[in-house]
């Protein structure tokens, strides 16, 4: 399974981000959103994202043109088609990541290797409406992709042998490490993560701390290099809710029960730092805790 291109659905952060990676690796990379404008500003953040490493002597200026030429975009789902490897990285929502699959499976290769960035839904039940499932992972990059060391790969209960070791070796390329995570709700990072992250949301809601406090709690007293209610913000509080819901129905434990205010939170469209609030005020351009 020689891979050489990838199709990547979806250029917000997580899309741009695997993009960036496969890009500089040596792969061809074609991206695909629903929106020009998305498109452009994934490009954009992508060539300031590389101009970084660039500046900071990590890459070359020629390694960053090469990488550049190497993405291409498109607004046809259908274009990814004829690529080896198709990383589906749209929005943490199941029905959205089936209607992808859907509409991609009579547009592709034979061998095409299909996979979602999911970092909880079940890939056996994503790989189950595909006509290859034996050739379905899931392919779970960390948040934010070019800086942070760690692929989760997941094989669902029919995922073949040659498909996993196809995408270890890409892992292995791409300069990260791979941790091979069984499907069950959530994987690794994040059935032990977002629960954590849910916890200091209750311990918000029940008064025992303010932000300011939780957060320099778990930096200064367990060594975090960020608290977990700057990190839900960081993480999108939206994403954390669907986890902890993937977690609750999924595993039908009372441990998991998503508290109520980071319910509140997403429901006002406090998501975090997307969209400018969430448990800081990120507005005036210095976080401000909103409680």
């Amino acid at each position: 399974m020689a891979i050489e291109t990838v199709g990547i659905v979806g250029a917000g952060q997580m899309g741009n981000g695997i993009a960036h990676v496969f890009a500089l690796a040596g792969y061809r990379v074609l991206m695909n959103d629903v929106s020009e404008p998305s498109l452009a500003k994934a490009i954009d953040t992508i060539d300031k994202n590389m101009e970084r490493q660039v500046s900071r002597g990590k890459i070359s200026a020629e390694d960053k043109a090469a990488a550049l030429s190497r993405i291409a975009t498109t607004l046809t789902l259908a274009d990814l088609g004829q690529t080896d490897l198709i990383i589906e990285a749209a929005t943490e929502k199941e029905t959205v990541k089936q209607q992808i699959f859907d509409a991609l499976l009579p547009h592709l290769k034979p061998e095409t290797i299909l996979t979602s960035n999911t970092s909880s839904i079940s890939i056996t039940r994503l790989a189950s409406r595909t006509d290859r499932p034996e050739k379905f992972m899931g392919f779970h990059f960390m948040n934010p992709v070019p800086v942070m060391q760690l692929v989760e790969l997941i094989r669902g209960i029919a995922t073949d042998a040659p498909t996993y070791a196809a995408l270890h070796e890409v892992v292995k390329k791409l300069g990260k490490t791979a941790a091979s995570a069984e499907d069950f709700p959530a994987f690794i990072v994040n059935r032990i993560l977002v629960p954590m992250i849910n916890e200091a949301v209750y311990t918000l809601y029940e008064g025992v701390g303010n932000v300011k406090s939780i957060d320099e709690s778990m930096k200064l007293g367990a060594n975090h290099p960020m608290g977990p209610l700057e990190l839900a913000d960081f993480i999108g509080l939206d994403t954390c809710l669907a986890i902890m819901n993937v977690l609750y129905d999924g595993l039908a434990d009372t441990k998991y029960r998503p508290c109520p205010l980071l319910t509140k939170y997403v429901e006002s469209g406090w998501l975090g730092r997307k969209s400018g609030r969430g448990f800081y005020d990120y507005r005036s351009g210095t976080p401000v805790p909103t409680r």
